[in-house]
């Protein structure tokens, strides 16, 4: 458990965000995202005290703000870890490729950049037309628990929120035939480290607030995010359509997803229906429970 002895109900914000805005609303926003974000992390046992983190940062919305969550609870002694930032860059051409370290540099946030052409990969393997997520994800990952290795962290720590699990639910239900999300915590194949996703808790349209609002240096995704017809556009589409009508929608369904009830599915790995059966009924010959016969 992450230590109590300070709570973000503190006026004061970490010197890294100097220039935040004063209004009353961004207070409510920045300290509702550190409520979700510790919530999750203390929710999933994250936490190893002592422990080294490798923060990835790909320059988005969403990965500033993890960023941003973390040093504040780091800073607050609520995090009792080390943090280094980590941006990939993958060779993507017309990337700018110094936004980051700059704006790491002038934040004085510890960090590592490392370089791999993994574009040239993908765009080679991935035929014309097809969706190109799948294997520069693949890529992407097999390089930053490379570098997590090297660095002697102990987890990856990335920036997918609730939407980002909501969506992945419904890809799986509708086009992979299984009920499965991102987990907020998981073991890499090899066992050595942990992929860590504290923003679990928190909505995109929170990052998306609190990201315009400090006036982050936003780079955008030209690789996958300018394909159209993504199947995960498609379902983004039809989660906003449903949150028009009812609002409030996801945020229910998000909490389906940790209310799970394997009696009332049909997996048999997950319930033994073939070994239920019936309560033992009483002995209706036990003459103890009968009158005297005359």
């Amino acid at each position: 458990m992450l230590d109590d002895a300070q709570d973000d109900s503190h006026d004061d914000i970490h010197p890294l965000f100097a220039g935040a805005p004063k209004t009353t609303e961004f207070r409510k926003l920045r300290k509702r995202i550190i409520r979700d974000t510790r919530e999750a992390i203390e929710r999933y046992g994250m936490v190893e005290r002592g422990a080294r983190w490798l923060v990835c940062l790909s320059g988005g919305k969403d990965s500033y703000t993890l960023l941003a969550a973390l040093t504040e609870l780091q800073w607050r002694g609520l995090l009792p870890v080390e943090i280094l930032a980590c941006n990939l860059d993958q060779g993507q051409p017309g990337f700018p490729a110094t936004v980051l370290p700059e704006f790491l540099e002038r934040m004085g946030v510890p960090h590592r950049i490392e370089y791999q052409d993994t574009y040239s990969i993908v765009m080679d393997k991935v035929p014309q037309g097809r969706t190109m997520c799948a294997l520069c994800s693949r890529l992407r990952r097999a390089n930053l628990y490379r570098v997590a290795r090297e660095e002697g962290c102990s987890a990856v720590v990335l920036g997918h929120h609730r939407d980002d699990m909501l969506e992945t639910f419904f890809l799986n239900l509708f086009h992979g035939g299984k009920i499965a999300t991102m987990p907020p915590k998981l073991l890499n194949d090899e066992g050595d480290l942990f992929l860590y996703r504290p923003l679990a808790h928190v909505a995109e349209a929170d990052c998306e607030k609190f990201a315009s609002a400090m006036n982050y240096p936003i780079i955008p995704c030209d690789l996958c995010g300018s394909q159209d017809g993504l199947q995960r556009q498609q379902i983004k589409r039809m989660l906003d359509e449903w949150e028009s009508r009812s609002p409030g929608r996801r945020q229910k369904m998000f909490t389906a997803l940790s209310q799970v009830r394997p009696s009332h599915m049909l997996d048999p790995a997950l319930f033994d229906f073939a070994g239920l059966a019936p309560r033992v009924a009483p002995d209706e010959g036990n003459s103890n429970d009968l009158p005297d016969a005359h």
